[in-house]
């Protein structure tokens, strides 16, 4: 591809994602309120944060140079580990980050 073609395809590409992401942020406010959503997909929606959360952690996590990295020597998984233990057995965001990152620092220090 020339100089050209790829200035053009990234316009577009940006267009179109722009025209994409207004059309599904904007929507539950352009529609009439009288309009509701079903109570299944409401109760699908509660699950969407974890899901696009996990999908950018659990990535992040469990591969090291593009292969799967699910070993003892793994701090980061560990760290997650412990911090989800917390977070299901307290409920308390901090507690939650505080262990994680105290666990992944001492395990990264201390091998």
């Amino acid at each position: 591809m020339n100089g050209f073609d790829d200035t053009l395809y990234m316009l577009v590409a940006i267009a179109g994602l722009t025209v994409v992401t207004f059309a599904t942020r904007s929507s539950f406010f352009v529609l009439p309120p009288s309009l509701e959503l079903p109570p299944m997909v409401e109760r699908a929606l509660r699950y969407a944060p974890v899901c696009a959360l996990t999908a950018i952690v659990a990535p992040a996590v469990l591969t090291r140079d593009h292969a799967p990295f699910i070993s003892w020597h793994n701090h980061q998984m560990w760290a997650v580990l412990a911090a989800g233990l917390v977070f299901a057995r307290w409920r308390n965001m901090t507690a939650m980050i505080v262990v994680g990152m105290a666990l992944f620092t001492v395990l990264r220090l201390w091998t």
